[in-house]
């Protein structure tokens, strides 16, 4: 196999000089890295990662902090992550919580083990004191998801979403709109709980009182979901129209509503949120927040603060988009 010397030697340069430019050096003239690089070429030569990690003093390793591996939305973002990082240099491992007790020992344990130059926390928000041993720490952070102004994050706006989705069957003419979502009090992401507050705060601009049976949660899942719909759909004064959560629960909905014989759209409308595929293949109605996207930038912010060692924290939004499909349409009495 080729050495670095090898290299050195193809380019006619010193191996200081092949070094800095693996290390993507700016002190190296843009004549001798394209020999350095041509010479890597033809010897096909490959540097060992255990002599760069010595010489760099990094691990050349991001830590991925997320919840539920298995949710399609969380699934879609860790796409974003390991698309953006396979442009880059950098390796992923992944840290999956299952409790909230797993989730507090990485936020402790992680910045101060080494194992990682940089984090990404995913839909998982810190409180006040992790936030600030999370900043304090030497490794850079960047929330996706989750805001705290300690530490940089790429952030969706949940109410904003919420009112949007609700705008949207209200435009259409519903007035009896049900909302239906994960527990509204839960110790990791509150998106479905600001997603209400957004349903809550369209109705009343709207002038639409709010009706406490048309609103219910519980365990997430699309069967959960179903069992919830089926509720819904079973009052005496049943829904024209369900908010659903998330895109899985919305789907979960129009299980429910062709097991009972209800027809989508014309009899009840249905829209979801996050832009998930399945959205797409059920042809569902819904509100993307461009899931993909923001892994792409997570990662990106987070190349940016490894390289300008700079400490100020930076907050982005992306933007929410409405995806209009088949499953909504002008309610008729």
């Amino acid at each position: 196999m080729p050495t670095i010397r090898d290299v050195a030697k193809r380019a006619s340069v010193g191996i200081a000089t092949v070094s800095r430019v693996l290390n993507n050096s700016t002190s190296v003239s843009k004549e001798t890295r394209q020999a350095v690089l041509a010479a890597i070429e033809e010897l096909d030569f490959t540097p060992n990662p255990i002599a760069r990690q010595l010489s760099t003093g990094r691990t050349l390793t991001v830590g991925v902090i997320l919840p539920f591996l298995t949710m399609p939305s969380y699934v879609e973002r860790l796409r974003g992550v390991q698309h953006a990082l396979a442009e880059t240099e950098y390796h992923m491992v992944l840290f999956s919580v299952g409790s909230p007790s797993e989730r507090d020992a990485y936020f402790k344990d992680l910045p101060r083990n080494n194992l990682v130059d940089g984090i990404l926390i995913i839909s998982l928000p810190p409180n006040d004191a992790q936030a600030e041993r999370l900043a304090l720490a030497e490794i850079p952070t960047v929330l996706i998801d989750a805001y705290h102004s300690r530490l940089s994050c790429i952030l969706t706006d949940d109410v904003k979403g919420g009112m949007l989705a609700t705008q949207h069957l209200i435009d259409l003419g519903h007035r009896k709109i049900g909302f239906l979502s994960d527990l509204l009090e839960t110790p990791f992401h509150p998106s479905a709980r600001f997603r209400y507050q957004g349903y809550r705060k369209a109705l009343e601009d709207s002038g639409i009182p709010f009706d406490p049976a048309y609103h219910i949660s519980g365990e997430r899942g699309r069967e959960n979901a179903a069992k919830m719909a089926r509720h819904l759909l079973a009052l005496d004064n049943p829904p024209t129209a369900i908010f659903a959560g998330n895109d899985i629960q919305a789907i979960g909905v129009l299980d429910a509503a062709k097991e009972a014989g209800v027809k989508v759209p014309d009899e009840l409308s249905v829209i979801g949120f996050d832009g998930v595929r399945d959205s797409e293949y059920t042809h569902l109605t819904t509100i993307d927040q461009h899931l993909f996207q923001s892994g792409v930038r997570g990662v990106q912010m987070l190349i940016e603060t490894l390289e300008s060692n700079s400490p100020s924290p930076q907050h982005q939004r992306l933007p929410l988009d409405l995806i209009r499909r088949v499953t909504t349409q002008v309610f008729q009495e």
